[in-house]
């Protein structure tokens, strides 16, 4: 199978490089010359549009920033309806709006491409060392006929149902751990301010109910205040707004969501958008006035 791979960030660098170390034959958009050149060394070809890649392969894979970069690599004058053909899938990993994964299935479905929907979750680790969770929504046929290759690129990979429902899992995904990296940041200012040392918390409850793959992974960071992102509060901004967008939709509501993306949105506006979203727990040290960091003992 030829696979075509545009967007290649902090996500899709390492994903694309997975699947050249499995030995799929790669075409890589040159949009980010740095990036395209570095799997160029590993194997990859390289092509200029959308339409060009398309053209010339069975598989298209994106990993772009948000629905209007899908919609015009997509369905833009150059995108992949334009190198159109039969025999071509189309497969959208990056984190939308469940009605923009509709949009370009239902345009891409009226010249014979199908498409799924299949976000990920697990951030640059484990995108490089090809564990991610991925929620799939399309069609079941169209699913299994590329379930190998996500398979090279997740530990996890779950068909949700329709299309959109991928996108609308990876908004619960997101929901809940915005909402457990504000309750780790609650919980080690508690510490912090009741004059108890945070790391000796941290260390107390990760065996307990409190513990999680959140707290795992964020709590050391914010200790460490390592705010190098992974995924950048930018980013979540993003994605809890697409989540309210559609909890509006359907009539769902979402307090705390709301609650937390106000508080992503005040540290993007002080200048923390490209933080890590475990920096989320800057916007308590600015109440408080105080500093969660790790202490020696």
């Amino acid at each position: 199978m030829k696979i075509g791979f545009i967007g290649l960030g902090i996500m899709g660098g390492p994903m694309c490089a997975n699947l050249l170390q499995a030995g799929y034959e790669v075409t890589v958009s040159s949009h980010n010359a740095e990036a395209a050149e570095k799997l160029h060394a590993q194997g990859a070809h390289i092509a200029d549009t959308p339409k060009e890649i398309a053209a010339q392969v069975d598989l298209v894979i994106t990993m772009l920033p948000n629905s209007p970069q899908v919609l015009e690599v997509a369905l833009g004058p150059d995108g992949i309806v334009a190198g159109a053909h039969r025999g071509l899938t189309y497969v959208d990993m990056s984190s939308i709006a469940p009605q923009a994964s509709r949009q370009v299935h239902d345009a891409l479905a009226k010249v014979g491409v199908p498409m799924l929907d299949a976000p990920v979750s697990g951030g640059e680790p484990k995108a490089v060392d090809g564990t991610l969770s991925i929620m799939v929504g399309g069609d079941r046929g169209i699913y299994d006929t590329v379930h190998d290759v996500l398979a090279v690129l997740g530990s996890a990979v779950v068909h949700v149902g329709q299309i959109g429902s991928g996108n609308t899992a990876k908004l619960a995904n997101q929901v809940v751990v915005a909402l457990n990296i504000a309750a780790v940041s609650e919980a080690l200012m508690l510490a912090r301010m009741a004059q108890v040392d945070p790391q000796s918390v941290f260390e107390a409850i990760r065996g307990g109910l409190a513990g999680s793959t959140v707290l795992e992974a964020k709590a050391p960071m914010i200790l460490d205040r390592n705010f190098t992102p992974g995924f950048r509060i930018d980013l979540h901004v993003k994605d809890l707004a697409n989540a309210l967008d559609t909890a509006h939709d359907v009539d769902a509501p979402l307090p705390l969501t709301q609650a937390v993306l106000g508080m992503l949105q005040t540290l993007q506006s002080d200048g923390h958008g490209g933080d890590d979203h475990s920096g989320l727990v800057q916007y308590y040290e600015q109440l408080s006035r105080t500093r969660v960091e790790r202490t020696s003992r």
